[in-house]
């Protein structure tokens, strides 16, 4: 009988990275990110401005409002945050 053959090594999941502005800095160890992005309309060719935005895990509660930030995915902290700040871009003017 021929030997089984090793499994083949598990595939890692990219985890996505988004840039947004922080507009919500009221809860603890939580902000609300907002992702700005650019969608072309299929029938006018016009570019629109969509936009999204994300509850992201901020550990030691660092970011302020208006701070540009990279949000990272990660494993579900709570029901609507999914995301978790990796570093601050640029501190919002004082």
């Amino acid at each position: 009988m021929p030997e089984p053959q090793p499994q083949e090594k598990a595939r890692v999941r990219r985890r996505l990275e988004k840039e947004g502005i922080v507009i919500s800095d009221k809860m603890d160890k939580t902000v609300v990110v907002e992702v700005v992005r650019l969608v072309m309309d299929p029938l006018y060719g016009k570019y629109l401005r969509r936009r999204s935005r994300f509850m992201a895990h901020d550990e030691k509660n660092e970011c302020k409002t208006g701070d540009r930030v990279r949000i990272q995915e990660s494993r579900p902290l709570s029901r609507r945050k999914r995301w978790a700040v990796k570093e601050i871009l640029e501190k919002a003017a004082p």
